[in-house]
C-alpha cells in the first residue's frame, strides 16, 4: 500500500474511475438550488446541474465542505494505515475549502497532513492531484510530492471565457451599466488566476476572437519547447470543447490534450457556455 494518501475536493472534476484507479479521496463542495442542497459529483451530476440551472430563476449558491467531513476522511485514511496525507484544494482566495482542510488536519492526531493550495480550480487543480497520486503510487513521500507540485505551479496557466455577462451580473460581479455596454459590444471577458484570485485578463469582442486569443497564449508557451499537458474545459459545451481540443492537438506535437468540464460549483459562478484552456509544462 502507498504510504501517502492523496485527498482533493470535487472542483478538480476528476472522473470517478480515475479517482478509484489512483486511490484519490474526494471531499465534495455543496450547491444550493432553490430549497435543495446537493453535494456536487456525489448526488448532483454536471448535466443535471445545467438542466436545473435553466429551470431556476434564482442564482444557485455554493458552500465549502464541513470541517467534520475532512476530519472523517483523514481519520479513515489513518485507520487504513497511511502515514501521510497530501490534501490539494481549489484556491483559498475563492473558497474556504483549503482552510477547512487545514483546520481539520489540526484535529487529527497520529498522521501528518500536508496541505497544498492550488491557487486555481477545475482540471488545472486536477493536474496537481494526478501528479501527486502517481508519485504516491511510486513511493514518494509528502515532501517530495509538494516539491514537485510547486515546480508545476511555475508553468501552470489557465484562461477562461464566460459566455454570458448576464450571469456575472446576476452574481453581483458586474453592475448594470457594464452589463448594458458589454452586451451592446458583445464583450467576451477572458479571465485568469493571479495569485489565487480570478481577475480579468482582456476584454475581447466575440467568442471566436476570445478563443483565438487563449489559443495564442498557449502557443506562446508551447513553442518554447518541452512537453505540455493541456485541458480544454467547458460548461455544457462538449462539441465546442472537442473542436478546440482537436485543433490544438493537430497543431502541436508536444502536447497531450484532454477535455474536462466546469462542474456545478464553478459553473454557478461562471455560467453555462463558458470555455477555458489550462496547461502546464510536464518536462523540458
Amino acid at each position: 500500500m502507498n504510504k501517502v494518501a492523496i485527498v482533493t475536493d470535487s472542483t478538480a472534476y476528476l472522473a470517478p474511475d480515475v479517482r478509484d484507479e489512483l486511490s484519490i479521496e474526494m471531499v465534495p463542495l455543496n450547491v444550493v438550488i432553490g430549497e435543495d442542497s446537493y453535494q456536487e459529483e456525489v448526488d448532483l451530476t454536471t448535466s443535471e446541474f445545467y438542466k436545473l440551472l435553466k429551470e431556476t430563476e434564482k442564482l444557485p449558491t455554493t458552500s465549502q465542505p464541513a470541517i467534520g467531513h475532512f476530519v472523517e476522511t483523514f481519520e479513515k485514511l489513518k485507520a487504513q494505515g497511511y502515514e501521510e496525507i497530501v490534501t490539494i484544494h481549489l484556491s483559498s482566495k475563492i473558497s474556504g475549502t483549503y482552510q477547512s482542510a487545514m483546520s481539520a488536519a489540526s484535529m487529527v492526531e497520529g498522521i501528518n497532513v500536508a496541505g497544498f493550495d492550488s491557487e486555481i480550480s477545475c482540471s488545472p487543480q486536477g493536474f496537481y492531484v494526478l501528479e501527486a497520486a502517481k508519485m504516491a503510487k511510486e513511493g514518494a513521500d509528502a515532501a517530495a510530492i509538494l516539491t514537485r507540485l510547486n515546480e508545476i505551479k511555475t508553468s501552470q496557466k489557465a484562461y477562461f471565457m464566460v459566455d454570458s455577462l448576464q450571469h456575472l451580473h446576476r452574481g453581483g460581479r458586474m453592475n448594470a451599466a457594464q452589463l448594458v455596454v458589454g452586451n451592446l459590444l458583445k464583450i467576451k471577458p477572458i479571465l485568469h488566476f493571479v495569485e489565487g484570485s480570478i481577475v480579468p485578463f482582456e476584454k475581447v469582442r466575440t467568442e471566436k476572437k476570445a478563443v483565438a486569443r487563449i489559443c495564442q497564449l498557449l502557443e506562446e508557451d508551447v513553442t518554447t519547447g518541452g512537453a505540455y499537458e493541456v485541458t480544454v474545459i467547458h460548461a455544457n459545451r462538449l462539441q465546442s470543447a472537442e473542436t478546440i481540443a482537436n485543433d490544438i492537438q493537430s497543431k502541436f506535437d508536444n502536447v497531450n490534450v484532454g477535455i474536462s468540464h466546469f462542474g456545478p460549483v464553478i459553473g454557478t459562478h461562471l455560467g453555462e457556455g463558458s470555455l477555458g484552456v489550462g496547461w502546464y509544462k510536464v518536462s523540458q
